[in-house]
């Protein structure tokens, strides 16, 4: 959540943090599929580097990105076309682009992917353009998709001709193709060695690793064992189709799982502040205030006698210095243990949000805040 601006923001701008995360829910059941996934059922990453031609003269600048024009020589020699040996291709129509897709487990040749094309070079814009045949190859440099199709770009995009006004709502240097890829080679994926599957926490704790594998042995007694804080081996049935049944089965299980680390997360960039419903804060006493320095200048003009020749000109006649210090009160901070109570406390502050990651990083390390801080 990002905190307004401290101009604009009232003494009272951490509410914002109790209304949306001071409303303590009780902790609610999960299915494991939303907690855990199986061993060996996962994505897989494509990448190719094609064309992007039809553009309408927002292409890349040919004299800047050689690697465009080497792209399309060896496309169009691809196709039997040779360009004679020192002919300048002045190319405008045309972007070098990096294609990018998401193989999905079990993914099986003609699936359809959605493809990402992201422009390479100086192209302005990928709007109108038609991505040519572009192979996506594996980590292994093999070959698993095929790309093709019209690049979809939002936003819009406008210039007047001659002149340096211009309007954009997004870049257009990067689009979608819905479906523009096609697989041509499956992965192969084994769910489980042998008898056994394994199923991995998202999250290493082992409070919830018993706790599924006390939730799967419900259903079949014996089958489960948690080996450690992620991952728990149960016994599957060899059968495809029984094997398949049963793990559709674990992965609908609910448990209650356990409550999370207390960690409270400061953006420093942004002054967005962010904790959870466990932090606790101890009794402290926290002593806060800025030091202002205003500089003004006084200025005067010097007017020449009428008919010399002298000139008129502004002068400085001297200057005042004004240090101020506001705050520096030493408020003391009432314990909380819960977190509307923990968000009174840092309001009754009126810190700014970047002064506010100073006052965090003091109570942390004076042991008053019982919490993971995590600046990002």
């Amino acid at each position: 959540m990002r905190i307004p601006d401290p101009c604009r923001r009232g003494p009272r701008w951490i509410s914002l943090l109790l209304l949306l995360l001071a409303i303590a829910q009780p902790t609610h059941a999960e299915r494991i599929k939303e907690l855990a996934s199986i061993s060996g059922v996962r994505d897989n990453q494509l990448v190719g580097h094609g064309l992007v031609v039809g553009l309408d003269g927002t292409g890349d600048q040919t004299s800047q990105a050689a690697f465009t024009v080497q792209s399309l020589l060896n496309m169009l020699g691809n196709m039997g076309m040779t360009v004679p040996q020192g002919t300048r291709l002045q190319l405008r129509n045309v972007a070098a682009v990096i294609v990018t897709a998401t193989l999905p487990p079990f993914a099986r040749p003609g699936q359809a992917l959605d493809v990402t094309v992201s422009a390479t070079g100086n192209a302005k814009s990928l709007r109108g353009g038609t991505l040519v045949m572009t192979p996506l190859k594996g980590v292994d440099g093999q070959i698993y998709a095929i790309a093709q199709g019209n690049v979809v770009v939002g936003g819009v995009a406008a210039s007047t001709p001659g002149q340096t006004a211009s309007l954009a709502i997004n870049h257009q240097s990067a689009g979608r193709i819905p479906a523009g890829a096609t697989v041509e080679r499956a992965v192969p994926a084994t769910v489980g060695e042998g008898e056994y599957i394994h199923v991995e926490l998202r999250e290493s704790d082992f409070t919830n690793a018993i706790r599924v594998s006390d939730a799967i042995n419900g259903i079949a007694p014996g089958s489960a064992q948690a080996l450690d804080a992620r991952s728990i081996q149960v016994w599957a049935p060899v059968d495809a189709t029984a094997r398949v049944a049963f793990i559709g089965q674990i992965e609908n299980l609910e448990i209650t799982p356990t409550a999370p680390l207390a960690k409270v997360v400061v953006n420093s960039r942004t002054g967005s502040v962010a904790m959870n419903r466990q932090v606790i804060l101890d009794n402290a006493a926290v002593a806060h205030g800025n030091l202002s320095v205003t500089i003004s200048r006084d200025l005067d003009v010097s007017q020449p006698a009428p008919f010399s020749t002298g000139q008129t000109q502004v002068v400085e006649r001297g200057g005042e210095v004004d240090i101020s210090e506001t705050g520096g009160a030493l408020i003391n901070v009432a314990a909380g243990a819960r977190l509307d109570e923990v968000v009174n406390a840092l309001n009754a502050l009126r810190a700014s949000p970047m002064d506010l990651i100073s006052i965090l990083q003091a109570l942390k390390a004076s042991g008053a805040l019982r919490a993971e801080l995590e600046i990002i």
